[in-house]
């Protein structure tokens, strides 16, 4: 089953860390994409851009209406996902809570019921 690890963050948190904790944070992420890589589970993932390049859309009445920003009631916001194949949801949750942002933000785990192919 695949799983869609989605990482949120703060970023006011992130960048209040020393650079030595900063680098901590990207080699725990090295060494558990490593690890996923070697497994088999890795399927994907990527960092998001910040809210300033957000658009969130909403059709009302029939009518799309576009805003700036994720406007999230909170400082964390989406800042990236890790796609992995995994045997049990229990194995999901065990890799999120390894990874970094689950200790300065959080990680949800989702399970992936379905995909879209496009033309890239």
């Amino acid at each position: 089953m695949k799983y869609m690890l989605l990482i949120y963050n703060n970023p006011a948190t992130l960048a209040a860390l020393s650079e030595q904790e900063r680098e901590e944070v990207m080699t725990s992420v090295d060494s558990i994409l490593e690890e996923l890589t070697a497994s088999g589970e890795l399927v994907g993932g990527d960092a998001l851009a910040g809210p300033e390049l957000t658009r969130t859309v909403r059709v009302r009445d029939g009518v799309p209406v576009t805003t700036d920003g994720p406007f999230a009631e909170a400082k964390e916001q989406l800042a990236g996902y890790v796609m992995v194949d995994c045997a049990t949801p229990e194995r999901a949750a065990e890799i999120a809570a390894r990874w970094p942002d689950a200790r300065y933000g959080a990680m949800e785990v989702r399970a992936v019921v379905g995909s879209v192919e496009g033309d890239r």
